[in-house]
């Protein structure tokens, strides 16, 4: 199981111990065992605030197949590595994808608030970017079952991020339909998004 859990985190260091994991948060190894065996309620209402400083709510989507993704700008390899594949599922979608809408949520906000514009521009033109404060990201992170912790660096001003780096698909009520992994590559993601555009 724990090499199940360690492939479904991206960052510098997977933390499974629980005097790294922030107090308002369960563990990496019991938030995805929850994940994995459909334990409690995955996602929830939110309201944060996207690229452009705009309030947003998820009861906005309404309609629409959401794909929720939680990660960071400063992310090396894991969360840009999916973030185009999203991109690229989308456009072979072609005008199928508009009933998508495809979220970024940031795990950093300190660094992330001020990047997010430029950062979501260099992927789909439909990605929004949302930030908000420390909790509330925490809060809907939580509501997700999104594990995230900050990994300090060599210097005390630096740190990345350890998190889940898993693709979450909500249905057109915003009720959860289940995850996709790290590096689930765009054919995959069309076939499992045309599956449930059909419906």
């Amino acid at each position: 199981m724990l090499l199940l859990i360690a492939l479904l985190f991206c960052g510098s260091n997977v933390a499974f111990a629980a005097e790294d994991t922030p107090p308002d948060q369960a563990t990496a190894a019991q938030m995805m065992d929850d994940l994995m065996y459909g334990r409690g309620t995955v996602g929830g209402p939110f309201a944060l605030t996207d690229q452009n400083g705009r309030r947003r709510s998820d009861s906005e989507f309404r309609g629409k197949l959401m794909i929720v993704y939680f990660g960071y700008t400063f992310c090396p390899d894991v969360c840009p590595a999916d973030l185009m594949a999203i991109t690229q599922a989308l456009d072979a979608l072609g005008p199928a994808a508009s009933g998508i809408q495809p979220i970024f949520i940031t795990v950093d906000p300190e660094r992330d608030t001020k990047l997010l514009a430029e950062y979501v521009s260099a992927f789909h033109k439909s990605l929004i970017g949302l930030t908000g404060s420390p909790e509330e990201i925490r809060k809907v992170a939580n509501a997700y079952k999104a594990f995230y912790v900050k990994v300090p660096g060599a210097r005390g001003d630096e740190y990345a991020i350890d998190h889940a780096g898993v693709i979450y698909l909500m249905g057109r009520g915003g009720e959860y339909l289940g995850f996709m992994p790290p590096q689930t590559g765009p054919e995959k993601l069309i076939e499992v998004l045309r599956q449930y555009l059909s419906k």
